[in-house]
């Protein structure tokens, strides 16, 4: 099985720091989540994996040395450092973490133009970038403060969801049959954004006695990079938490996935260093209103745990989980963390061809929004070129250079529970991809496309542009002579209009208006 990541691109080359002559450079949300494992010792790997190594563990699951390893640990780097004999690794922020010493460049099979570099990693200074830094100990930070005594269990219990009534149930009776093991729950969470940790560290009450935290960043396949409240664990996912549990001391671990974690027989095919619980089913006996074993509830009485898109919903309309489901303090921190969508942030983004009528629909959406009591920013494609994106070209790499800057404004937006409201062209389906999985870590995105024929774009051409495309002035421009590279795939389209300019249209601003306090009903 091949692990693809959903988080792979860095920042591009930076200002030299470090050894002089190294270029810095800032991997993005998986590289960084591997050089941070790497450097705390909880990968025991001394850098980033080779091609043959890459590719021996994505095929078979181990090493070429034989040794069990369940993903491939990889450094994705733009063309430009492809070359390069040694790298700074930094963080975000730029501050330097490590020296990197290639030792080969290698691309990606099946990706072309994906380029990668392995090599050993020297530690700089250790990291301080990212949230709940105070809980990110180093795996002999954990080993030496536990205390364990000699061949006492120590149940890893990692997760990225809250822990709610099953999950704790199944917790605590599962260090008990180990013999009263302590507990060391691993919370994975983003290095930019906490997620849902909050709401992980609300259940420490209701945890067994001599528990603890740790936080860590492990990379996400596809699959656990979507989803309402937590994605999906594949087993390739599970052997790695393993693996880093394992690191902190763990003899046995237990995969919090929402009741679907990975089969623990397929786990534990991939060898993983410790024992992969399977624990047992507990469901909510109706009848006598309390949490049993399965074999201990007639089937008639269970009631259902949520899914997670039941609870999203919930969460969504403002009100209250079940107190069944979930302990009070933990449903509290949810809704503090996932308010109701009434005061939610979220982006708009609309895209179109020059002259399409996207930022008049945009304009008449931020009046509505603004009435109905939100705070809203209007990003106009024309005017971030003037600014954010002032000197960018219309080249394929400054267009997406262009609708990442904008991504990250709104995504920041959406995060402080305003409305963003962006009407670029945004001709990729990458780019605005990308911008959708920067806003969706911390609320709702909606695409919408208006949709105005490239003909009665030309006739209008309020600006020129197209004049000026025609004859020969800009270059690789939208629309004229180049075609709009993918079609998107819309929440909503809006109709074109007539040669009249275009003034907001019921069909598209009151639905767009109205997200901004409830779901739409239909797309």
């Amino acid at each position: 099985m091949r692990v693809v990541s959903a988080h792979r691109h860095g920042s591009g080359p930076g200002g030299d720091t470090g050894r002089p002559g190294a270029p810095a450079f800032a991997p993005g949300p998986d590289g960084l989540a591997h050089l941070e494992l790497i450097l705390s010792g909880a990968y025991p790997l001394a850098g980033f994996m080779t091609r043959d190594q890459a590719e021996s563990v994505a095929l078979r699951g181990r090493l070429p040395d034989g040794r069990p390893w369940p993903v491939p640990v990889t450094l994705e780097v733009p063309e430009e450092l492809a070359g390069r004999e040694r790298l700074t690794l930094t963080d975000l922020e730029g501050a330097p973490l490590a020296e990197l010493v290639v030792s080969e460049s290698w691309e990606s099979l099946g990706e072309p133009g994906v380029h990668h570099v392995a090599g050993d990693v020297t530690l700089l200074r250790p990291p301080t970038y990212g949230v709940l830094r105070e809980l990110r100990s180093t795996p002999a930070e954990v080993r030496a403060q536990s205390g364990l005594e000699p061949d006492r269990p120590l149940l890893a219990v990692v997760t990225d969801r809250p822990l709610h009534h099953r999950a704790l149930h199944q917790i605590r009776a599962e260090a008990e049959a180990l013999g009263r093991a302590e507990v060391l729950v691993i919370v994975d969470t983003g290095l930019h954004d906490p997620g849902l940790a909050d709401a992980v560290l609300a259940a420490e009450p209701l945890l067994p006695p001599r528990s603890s935290f740790a936080v860590v960043t492990l990379p996400r396949s596809r699959a656990r990079a979507t989803g309402a409240l937590g994605g999906t664990w594949t087993e390739r996912d599970a052997a790695l938490a393993a693996h880093v549990a394992a690191a902190y001391g763990a003899t046995h671990l237990l995969v919090e996935a929402g009741g679907r974690a990975p089969e623990t027989e397929r786990v534990m095919a991939l060898r993983p260093p410790l024992t992969v619980l399977d624990p047992e089913p507990w469901r909510y006996d109706a009848n006598e209103a309390l949490w049993k074993p399965l074999t201990h509830v007639d089937p008639r009485t269970v009631l259902a745990e949520p899914t997670d898109d039941e609870v999203a919903a919930v969460l969504a309309h403002g009100r209250e989980l079940p107190a069944w489901f979930t302990p009070a303090r933990v449903g509290a921190e949810l809704a503090r963390l996932r308010p109701a969508r009434t005061r939610r942030g979220l982006t708009l983004l609309f895209t179109g061809l020059s002259g399409s009528g996207k930022s008049t629909i945009a304009r008449g959406v931020c009046d509505g929004v603004r009435r109905s009591g939100r705070t809203v920013s209007l990003l106009d494609g024309d005017v971030v070129r003037r600014v954010l994106s002032k000197g960018l070209s219309f080249s394929r790499q400054d267009r997406e250079l262009n609708i990442r800057r904008i991504g990250y404004v709104a995504a920041e937006i959406t995060r402080h529970g305003g409305v963003a409201v962006c009407a670029p062209i945004a001709p990729y389906a990458s780019g605005r991809a990308e911008v959708r999985a920067m806003v969706e870590e911390f609320g709702d995105f909606f695409l919408v496309h208006v949709a105005t024929p490239l003909e009665e774009c030309e006739a209008r051409d309020r600006k020129g542009l197209y004049a000026q495309a025609r004859a020969g002035s800009i270059p690789e421009f939208t629309g004229s002579p180049t075609p709009t590279r993918s079609r998107p795939t819309p929440t909503w389209s809006s109709t074109p209009w007539a040669r009249t300019p275009p003034s907001p249209s019921p069909r598209c601003w009151t639905p767009c208006a109205r997200a901004a306090g409830s779901p739409p009903t239909s797309t």
